[in-house]
């Protein structure tokens, strides 16, 4: 409907009220009705408590602290390097910039609410036939006025320019339903975020206590190293003596070559282990050098608490149930389609045949309209949209139901590693003092010429195994604690996740900061290495 000065009479303003009341309609409407089921969180399957014997519910305080969960290992060097992930791992980088996009997807979406307003100007110059009397004035339907004479045609110009102005109602809920739908999968992008960091954290962990493993099983072995070179010593001088055989000699020197062998072995594993520590940081191999060190780290008692917990405590099981969520939120926006859309639009402008007389009383125009539209056949395509809404709904059910069983698998199987790694511990060290002890008796023995050099080369390759053991078992003792930290969610928990005004704003991400660095720590953890100078 298009009404100009001086055009407005009754009629006209007739209409203008219809349409003013269905504005009216629309606004209240779309304030009370939602198309779709409105969320529930899924039941999970869950036990009142864990199967392993001898854990015990964590109380306040004995929590693991929040972001700086490896400070139960107590080793300045790691804390170091687990403070570097957030700021140059290339892994958290990309799920930060994940976690952007589906920000700016719910922005996107946001923009439903509003009109959309448009800028329209255009100038334009056209000929008519000639066919017209001469001295003639023919005014278009536009307004424009066009003049001419005789057969030479008629010349017009039209200038015009206006504002326009559209909105479409959100009745049924379609864009709120969609907002919805892109706020929980922003959610669930944060937890992605977080349990990729988890993952990180964990990983540099686990690399760093067999890392200083390694430090001590190349000692374990330089030691022995040094006794053999003296069993070799003394089997020599006996040999020279005529009081030990040839074969005694041969055989304390390949014992003392295999075991620099085994020694440099380790220096392979311990290059390794630094190499992908160095990629978790984000720095080339070549910058990083973690000086050797004794290792006094201490298998710390990790804190469990109720099976229950991991629902909040895990962030992957929180992205997965927010993927719920938005999986739920889509079934309504394709509800949505089964319902007529209105849009109402508005222009104001001004149009005349000559640019002086543009913005004049008399050359405005303004038109206020609406318009319904409801699809009636559509061979099945919007039920079939509804159908694939709620089986990827139930998709997402069972994922998220199945994330939740893994998060019991994972910490179940930690502290099946954690108790029994505990009890054959105790038991290696008692084999370890008792293997040492033999050693020492039969050496003695050897040097009173009661046992062959055999029985020597037997009880230190005996006692040599059981400490390298040992050295194991502490170290899958460690990683195992770090593991169970993981599985237990790592200090997280999913007051964490942005909340939705959080997600709508520009602030950025940081729902999860780490501590402040501790007060006081070791000299510089690294420095470049010669083949990176």
């Amino acid at each position: 409907m298009i009404c100009t000065q001086g055009l407005l009479r009754r009629g006209c303003r007739r209409r203008l009220a219809a349409i003013g009341a269905l504005a009216a309609v629309a606004l209240a409407a779309g304030g009370g009705c939602t198309a779709g089921p409105d969320y529930v969180r899924p039941s999970a399957p869950m036990s009142g408590a864990y199967k392993e014997p001898g854990w015990q519910p964590g109380v306040p305080r004995d929590a693991i602290d929040r972001g700086a969960w490896w400070s139960v290992f107590g080793d300045p060097i790691l804390d170091g390097l687990e403070r570097q992930i957030d700021i140059s791992n290339q892994n958290l980088k990309a799920s930060e910039a994940s976690f952007r996009q589906a920000e700016a997807v719910v922005m996107q979406a946001r923009a439903g609410y509003f009109p959309t307003v448009g800028l329209n100007a255009s100038a334009q110059r056209s000929r008519s036939g000639g066919g017209g009397r001469s001295g003639t004035a023919v005014t278009t339907g536009t307004g424009a006025v066009v003049t001419g004479s005789g057969g030479s045609g008629n010349l017009g110009d039209f200038f015009s320019t206006s504002v326009s102005a559209s909105w479409e109602p959100d009745l049924w809920g379609r864009i709120r339903r969609t907002v919805e739908s892109g706020v929980a999968s922003a959610q669930a992008s944060a937890g992605d975020l977080a349990s990729a960091r988890l993952s990180a954290q964990g990983q540099l962990a686990s690399d760093y206590l067999q890392l200083r493993v390694a430090d001590e099983l190349t000692r374990l072995l330089e030691q022995s190293v040094q006794a053999y070179t003296e069993s070799v010593r003394i089997t020599r001088n006996q040999f020279n003596a005529g009081t030990a055989a040839q074969s005694d000699v041969a055989q304390a020197e390949t014992q003392l070559a295999s075991t620099q062998a085994q020694a440099i072995a380790v220096g392979v594993t311990r290059a390794q282990l630094e190499h992908a520590i160095a990629i978790l940081i984000g720095r080339p191999p070549a910058e990083l050098t973690i000086a050797p060190a004794e290792m006094v780290i201490a298998v710390p008692v990790i804190p469990t608490e109720l099976p229950s917990a991991l629902l909040e405590r895990r962030p992957d099981v929180a992205a997965a149930e927010r993927r719920v969520a938005a999986a739920n939120a889509t079934i309504g926006v394709d509800i949505a389609a089964f319902y007529p859309t209105i849009t109402l639009s508005a222009d104001y402008g001004v149009s005349a045949a000559q640019f002086g007389h543009l913005f004049t009383a008399a050359s405005r125009v303004w038109s206020l309209g609406s318009s319904l539209s409801q699809t009636l056949f559509d061979a099945g395509a919007r039920s079939a949209a509804v159908l694939q809404a709620r089986a990827a709904y139930d998709a997402t059910v069972a994922d998220y139901r199945q994330t939740v069983l893994t998060a019991l698998q994972q910490v179940e199987d930690e502290l099946a590693a954690t108790r029994v790694l505990a009890q054959q511990a105790a038991a290696e060290d008692a084999a370890v003092a008792a293997a040492r002890q033999a050693e020492s008796i039969i050496e003695n023995q050897y040097k009173a010429g009661t046992v062959a050099y055999t029985s020597v080369i037997v009880a230190q390759q005996t006692a040599l195994a059981n400490a390298e053991t040992a050295l194991n078992l502490r170290e899958s003792r460690l990683t195992a604690a770090a593991a169970l930290i993981q599985a237990l969610g790592g200090g997280w928990d999913v007051t964490q996740l942005p909340a939705r005004d959080r997600i709508e704003s520009d602030v950025p991400l940081d729902f999860s900061p780490l501590p402040p660095p501790l007060p006081a720590g070791p000299p510089p953890l690294s420095q470049p290495s010669q083949a990176g100078r």
